[in-house]
């Protein structure tokens, strides 16, 4: 008898290949492709593939790694913007067993070969425009990677490798047998983001989590099968948010682009009939601040979901007056991208709209996919009261959680302290259940939708022969959301400008990281010598507000 059992229900009830079946979300494609199989899946630049020929695509995909000798548990990285074989790389690669890592197109070389270390990539597929950062990046990677060349007609490049991807893809069989997990929590996909030391963590995702949150994304977007999704929210960031596997979840249509360009967003939601977008503000911002003649007129209504910053009242209505409606997603690398929603009440419609807009901007309620939030003391794991002013952490836990980090089990372990995933926002819990972030504990900046580690600038900064101490912190930006804000004391009888530094930091490190804004003088302390960054966030503040005032 099963000592688990705990009545007749449980006696020799036990799983088989009959009544069990791991969760992945591969098996979307499976479903897209027979129900949908002559349906338009896929468009990009004037092309179209239905789910049919997006499928063989994908197999041919798997089947030519597995031939390549990538098998289960092999990372497979990726360079490449939102175009097709991205799409197909989250696809056919776990298809051959293997692990994806979508690479951060924005990122430097040096880490873009820690990550190729850490993560023990063992073939790359690369968009050719991307060749001068990955030929860097490859010269500092201290073991043999192959290389697949991506080619797009769009923006072609120097090859690295030895086949392009068209080329790969022929030496594979459209109908491979493709792998299907026996467990659910086997490793899916590998997702770098920044760690507190500026090395970024290596989060894993597994294939029930991901295949929960593209069906919660489903739901809580209002995905059906004639809507439209236009990619303007990278594929690497959260493998999309699982939006990758969302929109195949309930046969809807994908429409690829390459960069995002506000008259080329505003062409194909005309032309495609687009119904559904993500990105963080910056796109937002982008599109409301488009000229006159990109902006185009749709008889759809659009939604949007946003996350990062909360969108301000001014770009709810501007949005909305363009066609848009916005809702807004909170969530972490860690938990897959969007973990909670702002699901808008039916009597907020009737409030005016920077009322409205307060209550949109807040973090919202757990998606029905996670499993669990709370607001709560960190030290007492004891929740707040609900009353909108006692500030606590935003813990999480549930089906829609990482794994944990790879090769790092300390800091795995400091994360699912008191068993629940701390994510170091602090907020507080209003008395209708909705979650609103009040600041954050840890000092990263998110700037267009990314996250820059304060530590990691500072580094770099304090290798400037003139600085002697450094601090950064998020500066509030119209266009941006946040940008990093450098506050510098200099050495005795050193002189730099803010050009000469902000300069030097563009040589060292990947340009959305650098400093928009450098400060000089000194910087405050506590009677212990830790500078106090709660006091530079303040003036970062009132100078972003100075400076909108001046405008």
């Amino acid at each position: 008898m099963n000592p688990a059992a705990s009545g007749i229900f449980d006696i020799a009830l036990d799983k088989h290949l009959a009544n069990y079946r791991a969760l992945t979300p591969i098996d979307f494609l499976r479903w897209a492709s027979g129900v949908f199989r002559d349906r338009t899946g896929v468009v990009y630049e004037g092309r179209r593939w239905t789910y049919g020929a997006f499928a063989e695509r994908c197999r041919r995909l798997a089947s030519a790694l597995a031939r390549a000798g990538v098998g289960r548990g092999d990372t497979v990285a990726v360079m490449c913007p939102n175009i097709p074989p991205m799409l197909e790389a989250h696809y056919g690669i776990p298809m051959a067993g293997a692990v994806l890592n979508a690479l951060n197109i924005r990122l430097d070389a040096a880490a873009i070969a820690f990550i190729l270390e850490h993560g023990e990539a063992k073939l790359l597929l690369t968009d050719s425009a991307f060749a001068p950062v990955i030929r860097q990046a490859l010269a500092r990677v201290q073991r043999p990677i192959r290389v697949i060349d991506i080619v797009d007609a769009a923006e072609p490049g120097e090859r690295l490798g030895d086949m392009d991807y068209e080329e790969f893809l022929a030496t594979g069989d459209p109908d491979f047998p493709w792998y299907l997990p026996e467990d659910e929590w086997q490793a899916l996909s590998l997702c770098y983001t920044s760690g507190t030391t500026g090395n970024p963590k290596g989060v894993v995702y597994h294939h029930r989590g991901a295949y929960l949150n593209a069906l919660g994304n489903a739901l809580v977007m209002g995905l059906r099968p004639d809507s439209v999704y236009l990619w303007t929210l990278p594929m690497f960031h959260c493998n999309g948010w699982t939006f990758t596997w969302g929109v195949t979840a309930i046969g809807a249509t994908h429409v690829c682009l390459r960069k995002v360009d506000p008259e080329r967003i505003f062409a194909l939601v005309a032309e495609e009939g687009v119904t559904h977008l993500c990105g963080a503000p910056i796109v937002l911002n982008m599109l409301i601040h488009a000229p006159a003649e990109a902006k185009r007129r749709f008889p759809q209504r659009v939604a949007v979901a946003t996350g990062g910053a909360a969108p301000p009242s001014a770009v709810i209505e501007a949005m909305e007056a363009m066609g848009f409606h916005v809702t807004h997603l909170y969530g972490l690398t860690e938990t897959y991208g969007p973990s909670t929603v702002c699901v808008e009440q039916a009597e907020w419609r009737d409030l005016p709209v920077a009322e409205r807009a307060a209550r949109v901007a807040r973090q919202g309620v757990a998606y029905p996919t996670l499993g669990e939030l709370m607001v709560a003391d960190p030290e007492r794991m004891t929740p707040v009261p609900a009353d909108g002013a006692t500030i606590g952490e935003i813990m999480l836990r549930g089906h829609t959680v990482m794994k944990g980090y790879v090769k790092n089990p300390g800091a795995t372990e400091e994360a699912f302290r008191g068993g629940w995933y701390h994510t170091g926002d602090l907020a507080v819990m209003h008395p209708d259940g909705y979650v609103e972030v009040k600041d954050r504990s840890k000092d990263i900046i998110i700037s267009g939708g990314e996250n820059i580690s304060s530590l990691e600038v500072e580094e770099v900064l304090y290798r400037h022969p003139a600085i002697m101490e450094a601090a950064v912190v998020a500066k509030p930006d119209e266009t941006w959301g946040e940008t990093p804000c450098a506050f510098v004391t200099l050495k005795e009888g050193a002189t730099a400008t803010a050009e000469d530094i902000i300069a030097f930091c563009r040589a060292n490190m990947a340009r959305y990281k650098v400093p928009k804004t450098v400060v000089f003088g000194p910087l405050p302390k506590t009677s212990t010598g830790k500078i106090q960054k709660f006091e530079l966030r303040e003036r970062a503040k009132r100078m972003a507000a100075e400076e909108s005032g001046a405008r």
